[in-house]
């Protein structure tokens, strides 16, 4: 008889929006216990849970489990790259970004069932100025919403919206200068962001044709916009859409260069942090273990067809424009329609 599996459940009490009270009595409930012996330890501040991690490596368990949201997600993983224990997740967060691309269930008596069919997978992940990412990275907007979304009292996608449509309609673009394989070209840009994964969380898809086995990064830079063009972007990213979209280029590369004029924000998994003027960019191919769903190892990216139902509302938006401009709150009106329609989905 082949010995046990060693697991450990990482728990970060304070993630997300709902208690983990009950979570270690559901692992007794639902896990396999003849595939495993496990224990479980809780987080007491932040970094905790990479050196939690970074001890589990070393005594050679087999699995670590996640308990958390992306943030949580990153400090483990990032203490997995390149060793054979493996990466699991029960989301918990508020986005769970690697958790959704991965079709890990955000019920966490399904997920669960995913850790107990013990089915491992390699992925890349990337590395941003040395801080290794597993969803997306970015500079400009992209990091600047990400520190608005953390500081904001409420969770969840419409939060998520509200920032996109409040403080995009002030932020000023940055001229970058981007580097890869290609050559130099310099853009003049909103936001510049890299995706190993498909979203940044809450189905907010930035990036909806990634995979993170092609050993590449999807490369997004998205162009100003006007005020009547933002609820457009902000409905795109969760219909699947933005790449049809004008104002946005993409390209895929494995490594990237990007000069800006002066120190500023990026973010790694929506955490912000200041860094130089010169930012790098890299993936590492194959290079941490997940758990995975047997029967769906990625979200395949396609349109949702009923969503895009509503993505017409939108683009039948510049038909009513002249008439929308007459009228003082004409901004107010698209989006307040566009939350409206959001918390039903």
């Amino acid at each position: 008889m082949s010995m046990k599996k060693k697991i450990v459940f990482i728990i970060n009490p304070i993630s997300g929006t709902h208690s983990k009270d009950e979570i270690p009595n559901l692992i007794e409930k639902k896990l396999d216990h003849e595939l495993y012996d496990y224990e479980i330890q809780l987080t007491g501040y932040a970094g905790h849970a990479t050196e939690i991690t970074k001890n589990c490596v070393e005594r050679q368990v087999d699995v670590v489990v996640a308990v958390g949201g992306d943030g949580t997600v990153n400090e483990v993983a990032r203490a997995l790259t390149h060793s054979q224990t493996a990466l699991a997740i029960m989301p918990c967060g508020s986005g769970n970004g690697l958790a959704r691309h991965l079709c890990i269930p955000v019920n966490l008596k399904k997920a669960i069932d995913i850790i107990n069919a013990y089915n491992i997978e390699t992925f890349d992940y990337g590395i941003i100025n040395q801080l290794p990412f597993f969803c997306t990275c970015g500079m400009g907007f992209d990091a600047f919403i990400s520190l608005k979304f953390a500081e904001a009292g409420k969770r969840g996608p419409v939060t998520y919206v509200e920032n996109v449509l409040k403080e995009g309609l002030k932020y000023k673009p940055e001229t970058y200068e981007v580097e890869d394989d290609t050559g130099t070209h310099r853009y003049k840009a909103f936001l510049i962001a890299c995706a190993n994964a498909s979203q940044y969380g809450n189905n907010a898809y930035i990036a909806p044709g990634a995979t993170m086995k092609d050993g590449e990064m999807d490369v997004i830079i998205m162009e100003p916009f006007d005020a009547l063009e933002a609820p457009q972007i902000a409905a795109d990213l969760f219909m699947k859409t933005l790449p049809k979209n004008s104002k946005i280029k993409t390209f895929r590369t494995k490594h990237l260069h990007i000069r800006r004029k002066q120190a500023g924000a990026i973010h790694y998994d929506g955490d912000p942090i200041m860094t130089d003027p010169e930012v790098d960019v890299h993936i590492e191919p194959q290079g941490i273990r997940i758990l995975t769903d047997p029967n769906m190892t990625e979200d395949p990216g396609q349109p949702n067809f009923l969503l895009n139902a509503f993505s017409d509302l939108f683009n039948n938006i510049n038909n009513v424009r002249e008439d929308i401009e007459k009228r003082g709150h004409r901004i107010m009106v698209i989006n307040k329609l566009m939350l409206r329609k959001l918390t039903k989905l």
